[in-house]
């Protein structure tokens, strides 16, 4: 999905928000703040992200920034159908 870049929907930034930036290791100017909640959560540790799992077994993505990195666009869509995959409901169900 190359076609993203400089597009309006793409970024989206709350400098309003009462955690931004919620992850430091992002340059503030390029902090995207569109994936707030990630859509690669569902993907558990396949979700390729810098994520942990608590001892209660409970995904901590607090340590990834890739969601919220300006480039992270593409990368996030074109993995879209995994998500959906997932989401799928099955004949007979």
């Amino acid at each position: 999905m190359d076609d993203w870049h400089g597009k309006h929907y793409a970024f989206f930034q709350n400098r309003e928000c009462e955690c931004f930036p919620c992850h430091a290791s992002v340059k503030e100017e390029d902090f995207n703040c569109l994936f707030c909640y990630c859509p690669l959560y569902a993907l558990g540790d396949k979700c390729k992200g810098n994520c942990r799992y608590t001892e209660s077994g409970v995904k901590d993505c607090s340590q990834c920034p890739f969601p919220h990195r300006r480039e992270s666009y593409g990368a996030i869509m074109d993995r879209f159908q995994e998500v959906a995959k997932l989401a799928a409901r099955k004949d007979g169900e």
